[in-house]
């Protein structure tokens, strides 16, 4: 392994992406990704896999995704340009492991935004009207590309509105749980409940955790706006871990919520578990909190595009993609050929509607993404910069290498096996992208 430097980077030649982020615009950015559309169908999910006390997983998955998010603190605030977890894996490993946690991430991106586009036009829409599936997939990723085209300020700021709207849903669905409680219809004994007919109350809590900590993967969003941040050193661990606090928090209420509410049977059955128990409370229509569902899919729909057009970006800009997907817009800066590269390509599996089979393995994908982090981290810790930076304890990369590898233990053999054909993909390309960056100039 060549030897780390000691220097700041060079400045690239390329055009650099316009500073508009304050520290509140990228907390809205991040809570808004974290308490995205998968809140208002996994509380079902857990439960099926953990039993009645949903709050265990939640709360043990935000401990996890601390580890990682701390490691991702430092890293951002010592290197804050786009190209997330991809840069911190080339800088500390090279241009194979560099791609391959690219790789990861974009593909993770792409089927997200694909399967939140199939999602934006299902049950949640027909409650409102009925329209073509490739109607409503080509206007739907159009009008999100023009908005992410048109500037980082501007996609945030409609992230802001649609973020409010979305913990206002989750804080509804708190406040009526809570009235069921006061009104002596609540269990209250379903807290208690871990562990299900297979699997005893470990076990039961890790495979939960599995489902729950996906749901807190969202800050990694952010790492690719970083460049485009005032001042990242003291935005980003602030924005950071204030919105995973207040995540974590309303998943844990929300948990507790649904649990005291809806029989556990109920939850699991359910494909909108949330609504059963707005149901059980009476007084709220449905059609309300199905507009405020889909706004958080579209919301998560939103970041999750800007994240991956950024992270194309920042890969291109490493010489890991071609170098066309580094072109920005002469007057607004943002990186049109990357946003319409990767919404052409979430379209395309969006319009075939088979995306269900590589859904499952994005939590290994992302887990293979946060052990190269905090491994990463340890291996840059002989690299200095001129700047200062956050600093976590060593002990916390440790511990968050190791988290990955434990959630990796509790993921089925058949997602294993399809999560190894994409990684196999990425290593093919990993290697050629490697042998590219070798030859001189």
């Amino acid at each position: 392994m060549k030897p780390l430097r000691t220097t700041p980077p060079a400045k690239d030649s390329s055009t650099p992406l316009k500073k508009t982020l304050t520290t509140s615009l990228l907390y809205f950015f991040i809570l808004g990704d974290v308490l995205g559309a998968g809140v208002y169908v996994l509380v079902g999910q857990v439960a099926a896999e953990s039993g009645g006390a949903v709050w265990a997983p939640l709360l043990v998955a935000l401990c996890l995704a601390l580890l990682t998010a701390a490691s991702y603190a430092e890293l951002v605030t010592k290197y804050p340009r786009a190209g997330g977890a991809s840069h911190y894996a080339t800088l500390a490993y090279g241009p194979f492991l560099g791609f391959l946690a690219g790789f990861c991430m974009l593909a993770a991106g792409i089927v997200s935004v694909a399967a939140l586009t199939r999602g934006f036009g299902g049950d949640y829409l027909s409650e409102f009207i009925t329209l073509p599936v490739v109607l409503v997939t080509i206007v739907f990723l159009t009008a999100l590309a023009l908005l992410n085209a048109r500037g980082i300020r501007e996609s945030t700021g409609a992230n802001v509105v649609a973020t409010v709207i979305e913990v206002s849903g989750l804080l509804l669905v708190v406040g009526l749980g809570a009235w069921i409680v006061l009104r002596g219809d609540g269990d209250m004994g379903r807290l208690t409940d871990l562990g299900t007919s297979r699997e005893g109350p470990v076990t039961a809590v890790l495979s939960g955790a599995v489902l729950a900590y996906y749901s807190f993967v969202g800050f990694e969003t952010s790492v690719n706006v970083a460049e485009e941040t005032r001042d990242p050193r003291r935005s980003y661990p602030r924005a950071l871990f204030g919105a995973l606090l207040t995540a974590g928090a309303v998943y844990v209420l929300v948990g507790v919520a649904a649990a005291v509410a809806v029989p556990t049977g109920e939850l699991t059955e359910s494909s909108g578990p949330l609504l059963e128990a707005v149901r059980a409370a009476g007084g709220v229509p449905t059609e309300l909190f199905s507009a405020i569902a889909l706004v958080a899919v579209a919301n998560g729909a939103l970041l999750t595009g800007i994240m991956s057009s950024r992270l194309a970006y920042g890969m291109a800009r490493d010489g890991l993609l071609p170098r066309f997907l580094t072109k920005v817009l002469p007057g607004r800066r943002t990186p049109w050929a990357a946003i319409a590269t990767t919404t052409a390509l979430s379209l395309l599996l969006a319009l075939t509607g088979d995306v269900s089979t590589l859904a499952s393995t994005l939590v290994l994908l992302l887990l293979v993404v946060f052990f190269l982090v905090n491994t990463s981290l340890l291996v840059l810790r002989r690299d200095t910069v001129s700047q200062d930076h956050f600093r976590a304890p060593t002990l916390v990369p440790v511990l968050g290498a190791l988290s990955c590898v434990l959630l990796a233990t509790q993921i089925e053999r058949d997602v294993w096996w399809r999560g190894l054909l994409v990684l196999a993909v990425g290593a093919g390309l990993g290697v050629i992208a490697a042998v590219r960056s070798r030859r001189p100039s």
